[in-house]
C-alpha cells in the first residue's frame, strides 16, 4: 500500500535546469561564442560528464566574472517560473488522502529552501533532504533512504517522482516505486528503469496513479 510520495526538486517541481541552460546560452550569445544546448542537456544530472560551460571562451577567460553573470541571468529567469504542471494538484490530493510527503534533492538547502519559500511550498513537505544531509548524492540511494527512514516506512510504501536517469537510479536503489517525468532538459535520458513514464503529472490524476501501484 502506498503511504508516501517523495519528490525530486530541480526539473520536477521547478524547471531550474532549463533556466540554467537558457542563462548559459544567453551569455554565450552576448559574448559572441558558440553554444551547444545538446551537450548542456546531456550533462543534466550527470556530474561524470564534467560539462564545462565556458570551454568556448578559451583558457584565459575570467571564469569568476562569467559565473557571476550566469547566476544573475539565471535568477532573472527563474524568478518568473512557477511550479510545473500537476505538482500542486498532487500535493493537495496527497494531503487529502493522508499520504506523507517528502522531498529528496541533489541540490543544497539554500537553493531548495529559498525556492520552496518563494513558491509558498515551504510547509508542504514533512521531510526535506538535500545533498549536504547525506554522504553521497544521486545516483546513490542515500537521499531517498534518509527520507524513508524518517517516515519509518519501507521503500515499497512510497512513490518517487524524478526527471533524470540518476534520480530514477537513486529511487529504485532505495526500493521505491518511481515515476519519471522528464523535462525539456532531460528528455534524452534513459529512463527505462522507471516504473512509469509520464510527459507531465497533469496527465495522470494521483488517484489513478495510486490505483496503478496497488494502493
Amino acid at each position: 500500500m502506498i503511504r508516501a510520495l517523495v519528490f525530486d526538486f530541480d526539473g520536477l517541481i521547478l524547471d531550474t535546469e532549463t533556466a540554467l541552460i537558457d542563462a548559459c546560452a544567453i551569455i554565450h550569445e552576448r559574448h559572441g561564442r558558440p553554444f551547444s544546448r545538446q551537450l548542456a542537456c546531456e550533462a543534466v544530472g550527470r556530474a561524470e560528464l564534467h560539462f564545462d560551460p565556458w570551454a568556448a571562451f578559451g583558457p584565459d577567460t575570467d571564469r569568476a566574472a562569467l559565473d557571476a553573470e550566469w547566476r544573475q541571468v539565471n535568477r532573472e529567469i527563474i524568478v518568473r517560473q512557477s511550479v510545473l504542471p500537476g505538482v500542486l494538484d498532487y500535493l493537495l490530493q496527497a494531503r487529502h488522502l493522508g499520504l506523507r510527503l517528502g522531498l529528496a534533492s541533489n541540490s543544497d538547502h539554500e537553493h531548495v529552501d529559498r525556492h520552496l519559500d518563494r513558491l509558498c511550498l515551504d510547509h508542504s513537505f514533512e521531510y526535506v533532504r538535500c545533498i549536504e544531509d547525506v554522504s553521497a548524492g544521486k545516483p546513490a540511494p542515500d537521499l531517498y533512504r534518509a527520507v524513508m527512514e524518517k517516515f519509518g516506512l519501507p521503500g515499497r510504501a512510497a512513490i518517487a517522482f524524478e526527471d533524470s536517469a540518476h534520480g530514477v537510479q537513486a529511487a529504485k536503489g532505495a526500493g521505491l516505486w518511481c515515476v519519471a517525468v522528464p523535462g525539456p532538459s532531460s528528455r534524452q535520458h534513459d529512463l527505462s528503469t522507471a516504473d512509469l513514464l509520464l510527459p507531465s503529472l497533469a496527465d495522470c490524476p494521483l488517484a489513478e496513479l495510486l490505483e496503478r501501484f496497488g494502493s
